[in-house]
């Protein structure tokens, strides 16, 4: 790994957030001296989520760390417009796009675009379905952040030593999303046992994927969804035990929602991401847990992808089995995702520089 990169990307997230929405709002007219005499374009998806702006920062910073010229832009979860700057881009004729997507089956038609000028594209943390033209896929082990969601639950519910019945709600994200799938299939491997088994109960009745989804993500769809819940399955008294949520900000959305509905104390609920707001969600014990996955890490990877690439090299891969994008299976480099909680959110997140302790007080 560069060096020079990792220095790069030791900063911290929370307050500095600000400063990085200004930072990535200046640089979507392109950035870099242009000294390596290549071209990056990265598509992000929005800025209303902590990471993004993270991610999108981080590969900036990384690439003209090596000399590129970069174009970053955001298309605030419109998927017209994360197609029409692609298309910019490929005007601009960039080497090699980065493209984390809004819409995984949108995007044929520019990236065969972007095919024919030879552009490397390389899918970042969301498989882009439906084309041939994607050519490489930076991402986590999506399986396994659901494993670890749906091993929280029955753990923290003690299912191995009592009978229940508890009370499981299902949230998945966003359909458009592929990650969407694995996510939601790693949990449910582990908790369908314990729902056809009895001991976990969805009194909503809700369990597929088109059913517990939600759109773009958003936590106050999640919100709405569980007050739904809240009122046309739980008006007999009985309580939630447990909240399958994907991701932060459907969880604090769920929080949201319990609380408007006179919970005072939390159930299980799960989490993605590891953003500030959550990590302290968790110090409080309103969020019992999240999966954090270091994007500095990832934005490494990708940069070490697209050096190689740029080098006339093949990058490093290991996985060339999973990721079929329903055209061809694409070569992806997995990382892995941790499993956070009150116990050792300390460790993972801030004495790794991840997240400052002056911004969880």
């Amino acid at each position: 790994m560069n060096v020079n990169r990792r220095h790069l990307m030791t900063g911290t997230i929370g307050a500095a957030a600000v400063a990085m929405v200004a930072s990535a709002c200046a640089s979507e007219d392109g950035g870099g001296d242009g000294s390596g005499g290549k071209k990056v374009g990265i598509a992000m998806p929005t800025k209303t989520s902590e990471r993004w702006i993270l991610d999108g920062n981080n590969l900036k910073e990384s690439f003209e760390g090596e000399g590129y010229e970069v174009t970053l832009q955001y298309a605030n979860d419109v998927a017209a417009d994360q197609v029409s700057q692609i298309e910019t881009m490929v005007g601009q004729n960039v080497d090699v796009l980065v493209i984390a997507a809004i819409d995984n089956k949108s995007l044929s038609g520019v990236l065969a675009q972007a095919k024919g000028q030879d552009i490397t594209v390389i899918a970042y943390d969301r498989l882009i379905l439906d084309t041939p033209d994607v050519d490489y896929y930076a991402s986590f082990d999506n399986t396994k952040v659901g494993t670890l969601q749906g091993t929280y639950i029955v753990e923290a519910l003690d299912l191995a030593n009592q009978a229940g019945p508890f009370n499981l709600e299902l949230f998945a994200g966003a359909l458009t999303d592929n990650n969407t799938q694995y996510f939601f299939n790693g949990a449910w491997d582990v908790l369908e046992p314990y729902v056809t088994g009895g001991q976990l109960v969805v009194k909503s009745g809700q369990t597929t994927l088109e059913q517990i989804a939600t759109e773009n993500w958003d936590g106050a769809v999640a919100q709405e969804r569980m007050d739904n819940i809240l009122s046309n399955f739980y008006n007999d008294g009985s309580k939630v035990d447990a909240v399958l949520a994907p991701y932060d900000g459907i969880s604090r959305g769920i929080v949201a929602s319990l609380q408007g509905g006179g919970y005072t104390a939390m159930p299980v609920i799960t989490g993605q991401d590891a953003e500030v707001e959550s990590v302290k969600y968790i110090i409080d014990g309103l969020q019992s847990m999240t999966v954090y996955k270091d994007t500095r890490e990832l934005a490494s990877t990708t940069v070490d992808m697209v050096v190689a690439v740029l080098a006339g090299e093949k990058p490093d891969v290991n996985d060339t089995e999973t990721y079929d994008n329903g055209v061809k299976v694409v070569p992806a480099h997995l990382l892995e995702p941790v499993s956070v909680d009150v116990n050792n959110y300390q460790e993972v997140v801030v004495d790794s520089g991840y997240i400052d302790a002056k911004d969880l007080a």
